[in-house]
């Protein structure tokens, strides 16, 4: 394809951007939209009573290797850090150390057998490579089999109730082993696990990719959604905003997937109906700041029939800072009567669990809390996942769609981002 080719490329999140970064380094003028008033997505920073933090939180691996190259070519890879953390599980009213064998043979919950077992089976996921085997696997089915009744009740269920819900039974194994062996193979040691923070935050990496590809040609037009994508006679031609619309010869979007049919509804039938098929789960992110110091755990897994939440993330334990800041995600599917409660509730609701965590926490502890939600947090992989998914080059000329779901059976990361639009960028050139 011709570099005078106009190219656009549709949502700023870290795919978006990356398939905008790669078409200007290739020679290109893409021009990116975004609905948002600001790049990044899920990534994006917002103005935290002072500090500049992600509304989601986000975290990088050792093996994250899209996110490291990327971070060399824009010269900012000086401020990457890697940090020793903990991990932690709130279980019968107390933070017991966890994510180590020291750490599960002294854990009260479990009997032995069930801690090896349990052991064991994470073992072995973490030095598993082919996924193939597990792909048409529903992922409950695989961990009870591996680690027993009592193992999967008491360090496996809460997490799937309360992220998935009715969903809990439609996951492939093949998309949950991913998410076991990504954090596995952050340990450098059987005993010590690291993972990597961005001086700055996510914030650092967008404007390092937003200027590259301004530098490079590209233009980024936000508070921009797109309308409709124009489809004539089986080829695109062009976008439609509300300031009109703009031709274009090649049609990148990386918007959620769900949003797609409402923007295309040229596409064939039979994409279409694919792209609807595909079930999300929503996410109220509350984040809390304190003058102290919650535990000493960047994760702490929960197990607690008062606590409707899996875990939380102590994000101050992994990047220093000067306050101490909480993720508390509350999962569920959008459907779910709760994600229409108030802000109010899930604040009131987040204190009370953060005090039952630390009982030395008061209301004079909390210095701001802010809630979050977005409604395509994540998409419902379930076996044979990547079968239902149509192909990321559609049968419409020079029409491209993906989203996150697209590198299955990896979970959705930064770095996965990264790597599967450059890579997409690449490819649509090509044809």
């Amino acid at each position: 394809m011709s570099a005078t080719k106009k190219i656009a490329v549709l949502g700023a999140g870290p795919m978006g951007l990356a398939v905008a970064y790669q078409l200007a380094k290739e020679g290109y003028a893409p021009v990116l939209f975004e609905a948002d008033d600001r790049v990044g997505g899920m990534t994006a920073s917002f103005d935290f009573s002072g500090l500049q933090i992600e509304r989601y939180y986000h975290f990088h691996c050792i093996s994250d290797k899209a996110f490291l190259e990327v971070l060399e070519e824009l010269k900012i890879s000086e401020k990457m850090h890697w940090t020793e953390t903990k991990m932690g599980f709130f279980w019968n009213g107390k933070v017991s150390p966890w994510g180590n064998p020291i750490a599960l043979l002294k854990f009260p919950g479990l009997s032995l057998v069930a801690k090896f077992r349990y052991g064991l089976h994470a073992f072995l996921s973490t030095k598993r490579n082919d996924w193939k085997p597990l792909d048409n696997v529903e992922a409950t089915s695989w961990i009870k089999k591996w680690v027993g009744k009592e193992a999967y009740d008491v360090l496996w269920k809460k997490l799937f109730d309360y992220k998935f819900y009715e969903y809990s039974t439609e996951l492939s194994a093949a998309w949950i082993w991913s998410r076991i062996r990504r954090i596995g193979r952050s340990r450098y040691n059987l005993f010590k696990e690291k993972l990597g923070y961005l001086e700055g935050g996510s914030n650092t990496l967008l404007t390092a990719m937003s200027d590259a590809i301004e530098k490079n040609g590209g233009t980024i037009k936000l508070t921009q959604p797109i309308h409709k994508i124009v489809i004539e006679h089986d080829k695109v031609t062009g976008i439609e905003t509300s300031a009109g619309f703009e031709s274009f010869d090649l049609v990148i979007s990386t918007i959620p997937i769900p949003l797609v049919p409402q923007i295309a509804p040229d596409l064939p039938t039979e994409i279409i109906e694919k792209f609807q098929a595909i079930k999300n789960i929503a996410v109220v992110c509350v984040i809390v700041k304190l003058n102290k110091q919650l535990t000493e755990n960047f994760w702490l897994n929960v197990n607690d029939d008062d606590m409707d939440i899996p875990g939380l993330v102590e994000y101050s334990n992994l990047r220093p800072l000067d306050d101490t800041i909480v993720y508390i995600p509350f999962y569920m599917p959008y459907s779910n009567p709760k994600f229409k409660e108030s802000d109010d509730a899930f604040v009131s609701k987040v204190k009370r669990y953060l005090m039952k965590v630390n009982a030395e926490l008061t209301e004079e502890n909390f210095i701001d809390i802010k809630v979050n939600r977005y409604r395509y947090s994540q998409p419902i992989c379930g076996p044979e996942f990547l079968q239902t998914l149509p192909d990321a080059k559609t049968p419409v000329n020079g029409l491209w769609i993906a989203d996150t779901s697209y590198y299955y059976p990896e979970d959705r990361g930064i770095s996965e981002s990264i790597g599967y639009g450059r890579e997409m960028a690449k490819q649509a050139v090509k044809s």
